[in-house]
Protein backbone atom coordinates (compact mmCIF):
# COMPACT_ATOMS: atom_id res chain seq x y z
CA UNK A 1 0.00 0.00 0.00
CA UNK A 2 1.27 2.90 -0.82
CA UNK A 3 1.04 6.93 0.16
CA UNK A 4 -1.20 7.32 -2.99
CA UNK A 5 -3.21 4.86 -1.86
CA UNK A 6 -3.67 6.09 1.96
CA UNK A 7 -4.72 9.15 1.74
CA UNK A 8 -7.68 8.22 0.41
CA UNK A 9 -8.38 6.17 3.13
CA UNK A 10 -7.31 8.01 5.97
CA UNK A 11 -9.77 11.13 3.82
CA UNK A 12 -13.00 8.70 3.69
CA UNK A 13 -11.92 7.22 7.75
CA UNK A 14 -11.20 11.46 8.54
CA UNK A 15 -14.98 11.91 8.43
CA UNK A 16 -17.40 11.02 11.63
CA UNK A 17 -20.10 10.11 9.75
CA UNK A 18 -18.07 7.31 7.94
CA UNK A 19 -16.41 6.10 10.81
CA UNK A 20 -19.74 6.03 12.66
CA UNK A 21 -20.86 4.05 9.19
CA UNK A 22 -17.87 1.66 9.29
CA UNK A 23 -17.67 1.21 13.23
CA UNK A 24 -21.41 -0.11 12.66
CA UNK A 25 -21.11 -2.35 9.59
CA UNK A 26 -17.97 -4.09 11.60
CA UNK A 27 -20.55 -5.75 13.94
CA UNK A 28 -23.05 -6.70 11.04
CA UNK A 29 -23.34 -6.05 7.25
CA UNK A 30 -26.16 -3.97 6.52
CA UNK A 31 -28.50 -1.92 3.96
CA UNK A 32 -28.22 1.37 3.78
CA UNK A 33 -31.69 2.01 5.46
CA UNK A 34 -31.04 -0.53 8.41
CA UNK A 35 -27.51 1.91 8.43
CA UNK A 36 -29.63 5.41 9.00
CA UNK A 37 -31.66 3.67 11.34
CA UNK A 38 -28.48 3.80 13.52
CA UNK A 39 -26.31 6.59 12.18
CA UNK A 40 -28.21 10.13 12.77
CA UNK A 41 -28.16 11.22 9.03
CA UNK A 42 -30.67 10.83 6.34
CA UNK A 43 -30.91 7.47 4.19
CA UNK A 44 -29.26 9.60 1.01
CA UNK A 45 -26.13 10.74 3.59
CA UNK A 46 -25.86 6.87 4.74
CA UNK A 47 -25.76 6.23 0.64
CA UNK A 48 -23.24 8.92 -0.17
CA UNK A 49 -20.97 7.61 2.34
CA UNK A 50 -21.33 4.48 1.59
CA UNK A 51 -20.05 5.29 -1.60
CA UNK A 52 -16.84 7.25 -0.82
CA UNK A 53 -16.14 3.94 1.27
CA UNK A 54 -16.91 1.33 -1.31
CA UNK A 55 -14.64 4.01 -3.85
CA UNK A 56 -11.58 3.55 -1.37
CA UNK A 57 -12.26 0.14 -1.46
CA UNK A 58 -13.21 -0.12 2.77
CA UNK A 59 -16.75 -1.20 1.84
CA UNK A 60 -18.30 -3.88 -0.92
CA UNK A 61 -22.40 -4.22 -1.97
CA UNK A 62 -23.52 -8.18 -1.67
CA UNK A 63 -26.90 -8.36 -2.68
CA UNK A 64 -28.88 -10.43 -0.40
CA UNK A 65 -32.36 -11.10 -2.08
CA UNK A 66 -33.80 -7.63 -3.34
CA UNK A 67 -31.47 -5.87 -0.51
CA UNK A 68 -28.36 -4.59 -0.53
CA UNK A 69 -26.15 -4.54 1.69
CA UNK A 70 -22.51 -3.07 2.40
CA UNK A 71 -19.76 -5.14 4.48
CA UNK A 72 -16.17 -4.12 5.39
CA UNK A 73 -13.44 -5.42 3.33
CA UNK A 74 -11.10 -6.62 6.08
CA UNK A 75 -8.11 -7.15 3.84
CA UNK A 76 -8.18 -3.65 3.36
CA UNK A 77 -8.07 -2.37 7.04
CA UNK A 78 -5.59 -4.73 8.00
CA UNK A 79 -3.13 -3.17 4.75
CA UNK A 80 -4.11 0.04 5.90
CA UNK A 81 -3.01 -1.02 9.49
CA UNK A 82 0.17 -3.08 8.68
CA UNK A 83 0.98 0.52 6.32
CA UNK A 84 0.60 2.86 9.18
CA UNK A 85 2.22 0.07 11.66
CA UNK A 86 5.55 0.31 9.44
CA UNK A 87 5.31 4.29 9.48
CA UNK A 88 5.36 3.76 13.25
CA UNK A 89 8.20 1.52 13.55
CA UNK A 90 10.52 3.55 10.84
CA UNK A 91 9.47 6.57 13.38
CA UNK A 92 10.95 4.33 16.31
CA UNK A 93 13.85 3.77 14.41
CA UNK A 94 14.48 7.47 13.34
CA UNK A 95 14.31 8.57 17.13
CA UNK A 96 16.16 6.02 18.64
CA UNK A 97 19.13 7.19 15.97
CA UNK A 98 18.57 10.43 17.12
CA UNK A 99 18.64 9.43 20.79
CA UNK A 100 21.70 8.02 20.04
CA UNK A 101 23.54 10.81 18.78
CA UNK A 102 22.07 13.09 21.83
CA UNK A 103 23.43 10.55 23.97
CA UNK A 104 27.00 10.08 22.33
CA UNK A 105 27.53 14.24 22.81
Amino acid sequence: MTTDTLLPVFSALADETRWSILQALGEADASASALAGRVPVSRQAIAKHLSVLQEVGLVEPIRVGREVRFRVIGAELSATAARLDAIGREWDRRLAAIKGIAEGL
